[in-house]
């Protein structure tokens, strides 16, 4: 079966923390009359530091979609390459021993994909098959697991990269001032992932059932209104409340698998805030600390869009990974709203263990 690797994440150099962001609202925004609400909320969402492309004082400017655009693209191409040769490394593979890359990103955008730029200059073949995926939002990571296991479950000796690139911080809007974007701009930040899914060996995840749910009517309750100024977020306030209808899809994902839900070992969930966390727990009957990655990944990086599920699950790998045969989800969620599930095993092949014991 296929296994998802350890993944490669890295984040921007420059740093904004919870005090700033918060300093940052009352400052430009004294007179809003939600001003309180909007910092409650911010402070209520334990981000405590975030990372970002740009110095505050640049990100805080707005020099136009096309300008912002281009600082994407220039962005995309100096930090994904290295994240793509970590993520190779850990599979031990080299790029001409994959067969698709799965570009993942809602952030910003390129026509050719950000795939053809990577096959050109990183030696991928020329035959490598390519899949964008530009508007499942924060579901997009969990999609492209699923849509890497079922390539590698069609063709088994294939392997599949999956690039997540997410730069939030370029889509902050100065004049939207609701109270879902004010939120939204002291919970988002940048990170970019990339992780393999090998057709045959490796350690890690070995994907055995993926599904995906639709929230019917649901689908304004995330979205983007593009304007000539770019992508200007929209998050409903009920959001936060749709583990309740989602938890049941997880459920039965895990009971068509034989699973139990509440029983598994392992959870790599999407850290959309924490209510989230906290409602899954609740809804799923597991312990808060199941959640313990996607929380540590909202604390130290905030909301990194698609990215999420892949640098929680590489905390899992920190930490160790899980026992031979373990049974965990990764789950994703997204514009829709939609659910993107995953079912699996962690297995580690032999050259794995051989080096854990010498080591």
């Amino acid at each position: 079966m296929a296994t998802l690797c350890r993944p490669a994440v890295s984040v921007p150099e420059h740093v904004i923390t919870m005090e700033e962001t918060l300093s940052l609202a009352r400052r430009h925004h004294a007179d809003h009359p939600q001003l309180p609400l909007a910092l409650r909320l911010i402070g209520n969402t334990g981000v405590l530091t975030r990372h970002i492309v740009q110095p505050i004082e640049e990100t805080l400017k707005h020099p136009g979609f096309e300008e912002r655009n281009k600082l994407y693209e220039a962005e995309a191409k100096a930090r994904v390459p290295e994240a793509v040769r970590r993520a190779l490394d850990d599979a031990e593979l080299r790029p001409a021993d994959i067969d698709v890359i799965i570009y993942v990103s809602c952030t910003g955008f390129m026509m050719p994909s950000l795939t053809a730029w990577l096959i050109n200059t990183m030696g991928f073949a020329s035959d490598t098959r390519q899949i964008p995926i530009a508007q499942l939002g924060c579901a997009a990571g969990g999609a492209a697991v699923n849509r890497a296991h079922d390539f590698c479950t069609a063709y088994p000796e294939a392997n599949a990269l999956i690039v997540a690139c997410e730069f939030c911080s370029l889509c902050y809007q100065p004049t939207d001032l609701g109270i879902g974007s004010l939120l939204s701009n002291g919970l988002f930040g940048d990170g970019v992932a990339a992780a393999v899914v090998r057709g045959s060996g490796g350690t890690g995840i070995e994907l055995e059932r993926n599904g995906s749910y639709l929230i019917p009517r649901t689908e304004d309750w995330i979205a983007y209104d593009v304007r000539a100024t770019g992508f200007h977020f929209l998050l409903d306030k009920r959001v936060p409340g749709t583990m309740e209808p989602l938890a049941p899809a997880l459920m039965a994902l895990a009971g068509l698998h034989g699973w139990d839900a509440s029983e598994l070992d392992f959870y790599i969930i999407h850290a959309g805030g924490p209510r989230i966390l906290d409602d899954l727990s609740k809804f799923l009957r597991v312990p808060p600390e199941a959640f313990r990655f996607s929380r540590a990944t909202l604390t130290e990086y905030g909301n990194i869009a698609s990215a999420v599920v892949l640098d929680a699950l590489r905390r899992l790998f920190d930490e160790g990974g899980a026992g031979a045969g373990a049974r965990g989800m990764l789950a994703g969620f997204g514009p829709g709203i939609t659910a993107e599930m995953t079912l699996g095993r962690w297995t580690a092949d032999d050259r794995s263990r051989a080096l854990g014991a010498r080591a």
